[in-house]
């Protein structure tokens, strides 16, 4: 009883915003400062990002375990090309995989299958088996990103979209703020299953995919791809920190243990199990402090940061962004796949009207339950 007080409270106080339309002013300035670096407003332009990668894509690094092997190189490009090619709306591209990279994603998904149930969160361990039942995961076949999109779609609202190679901090979280992530398709050197220094499609499909079909990791995720809207440089280098330590190398507490939900642990044998021994310092997630960690990329991760829970970590989140110093605020609209930028009067009436809609029809609800 004293939530639906409170409930039928709150739908008082967001009705009562409409007395904004007995302000003055207009609509306000349509535009941003100057000095706001330019983000996406709807996940069309997203396409932009289709040719900018940091590294790796076309061309490897001297220390590439493929290197040196002109067809892994020439069969790489090929998948890449499909990835500069695509644009929003077009079907996935479809990639007909070899013998030689099946046997390197069945290595690799066997023994990482074989650990999960002793180092994965809850979370992951119940996505899985619904990604081998729905997408055809399994150790005998690569799974197409076409059908896993269609079923994170149906999760969490969140899709894919291939990409060249390694995209700048900034872009990247910018598609997160649309639930959308950029997934590689192309695999590592077959010489050395074990490792790439390299996001590949073992990274991404068996490392992060399966929680973002979960709902209460989507949010955590999209929250980060807000924040970095029209951010700084600075704010995004303390958002891409964040991003680091919890999607890609995160702990959770999960009945009195400590479990992986990072996509770098989940992905890797050796640090999923070293992560979980008492050699590196584990530290309360805290976004304030995370933020000021150095971290390594080539190697183990010394410092790992420990989530209670994604909608603890979220809520962490929040309070941190709202100390950020971007001049206006950002919301997702689903409808259009669009963010809109609450930046005027009318813009924050019309806000105001559809969380009244909102919780109104919460307290209706509440009365019937």
């Amino acid at each position: 009883e004293i939530k639906r007080v409170k409930i039928v409270r709150d739908v008082r106080i967001v009705s009562s915003l409409g007395a904004l339309e007995s302000l003055g002013g207009g609509e306000g300035s349509q535009g941003l400062d100057q000095q706001v670096p330019w983000f996406p407003r709807k996940v069309s332009d997203l396409d932009t990002f289709a040719e900018k990668v940091l590294e790796m894509g076309e061309e490897l690094s001297s220390d590439h375990p493929g290197a040196k092997d002109p067809v892994y190189r020439r069969r790489r490009m090929e998948i890449v090309q499909k990835a500069k090619e695509y644009r929003s709306g077009q079907p996935l591209p479809h990639i007909d995989y070899t013998e030689q990279e099946k046997d390197t994603w069945r290595q690799v998904y066997t023994r990482l299958r074989d650990m999960y149930p002793k180092y994965a969160c809850r979370e992951f361990l119940h996505v899985l088996p619904l990604l081998e039942q729905n997408c055809a995961y399994g150790p005998d076949n690569i799974p197409q990103i076409e059908d896993i999109s269609r079923f994170l779609k149906d999760c969490t609202g969140f899709t894919l979209r291939p990409v060249m190679g390694l995209l700048t901090p900034r872009d990247f979280l910018n598609s997160l703020a649309f639930r959308v992530f950029h997934s590689t398709q192309y695999i590592r050197h077959h010489s050395d299953p074990y490792y790439t220094p390299e996001p590949d499609c073992c990274h991404e499909l068996l490392g992060h995919v399966p929680l973002f079909a979960d709902p209460n990791f989507a949010e955590l995720a999209q929250e980060v791809g807000l924040a970095s809207l029209g951010a700084s440089d600075e704010d995004i280098e303390k958002l891409a920190t964040i991003f680091w330590f919890t999607a890609e190398f995160g702990l959770c507490r999960e009945d009195g243990s400590i479990r992986a939900y990072g996509a770098g642990l989940l992905s890797s044998f050796g640090e999923l199990e070293y992560a979980l021994t008492e050699v590196p310092t584990r530290l309360e997630f805290e976004p304030s402090k995370t933020v000021e960690q150095k971290y390594p990329i080539t190697e183990y991760q010394p410092v790992y940061f420990v989530a209670d829970s994604f909608r603890d970590a979220t809520a962490k989140l929040r309070e941190f962004n709202a100390t950020m110093k971007r001049p206006f605020q950002v919301r997702y609209n689903p409808y259009t796949q669009s963010v809109d930028v609450l930046n005027s009067k009318d813009k924050v009436q019309h806000f105001a009207r559809s969380i009244s809609n909102e919780m109104q029809l919460l307290a209706s609800a509440l009365e019937h339950v």
